[in-house]
Formats: structure tokens, sequence, C-alpha cells
């Protein structure tokens, strides 16, 4: 069985009380730059609620704003430096990553693709 987080989120979801009605999976946001984007352009959203680590919702809040999407951060419980140093590590030069692609590089999506409607 292969890793599959969009999967893996929603059957979480669900499992607390979230209706798969109003859940839609994206598979191509294969970043936070690709998922803020395509949250716009392909799903037409013009706000959203981001669920993560409040150090990864910094990130994603900050992509949302330069890229136009109205964002809110629901901030899940944090790992702990001393369980995973690499998380903050990594996390570090995301920062880094995501000024440098809107400010210097203009990065844009990997894969944009064609609208998509969103469930009512």
């Amino acid at each position: 069985m292969s890793y599959n987080e969009p999967r893996m989120m929603k059957k979480d979801l669900v499992g607390l009380g979230i209706p798969d009605s109003v859940l839609f999976l994206d598979y191509a946001g294969f970043r936070t730059l690709d998922a803020v984007v395509r949250a716009k352009k392909i799903f037409g959203q013009d706000s959203v609620i981001i669920i993560s680590q409040k150090f990864h919702n910094t990130r994603a809040i900050f992509l949302a704003q330069y890229f136009n999407l109205n964002a809110i951060g629901y901030n899940a419980k944090n790992v702990s430096f001393s369980n995973s140093p690499k998380t903050f590590i990594r996390e570090y030069f995301a920062r880094v990553a995501a000024f440098l692609d809107v400010e210097i590089f203009h990065t844009q999506p990997k894969f944009l693709g064609e609208k998509e409607s969103m469930p009512k």
C-alpha cells in the first residue's frame, strides 16, 4: 500500500465527524505553494482553512496572503524539537524557499491543471 496523505487526512477528518460531502482532495498539491495557488485558481476558493502544525501554518498563510487567498490556520498539536529535529531544520529552509519562491523566482505550481468545481 502506498502513502496517500490526502486520503489519510480525509479518513481522519471523517472519523472526527466532518461530513464526507464537504471534503475535497487535491492530489496535485505537491507542496504548500502548489496547494495554495491551486485552491484559488483551480478550485475557485477565495478563503480556506489550513489545518496543520503552527510552524507550517505560518508559512502556508504567508503564501496564501501573497497569492490573495484569505486563509486562517487551525493549529494541530506541534511535534517537539526533541522528537523531530529534522522537521524543524526542514521548516527553516522551507520558509527561506517560500520567500525566494514568491519574491525572487516567482515560482508557479508544478502542475496547475484544469479548473474543477467544488461540491456545494
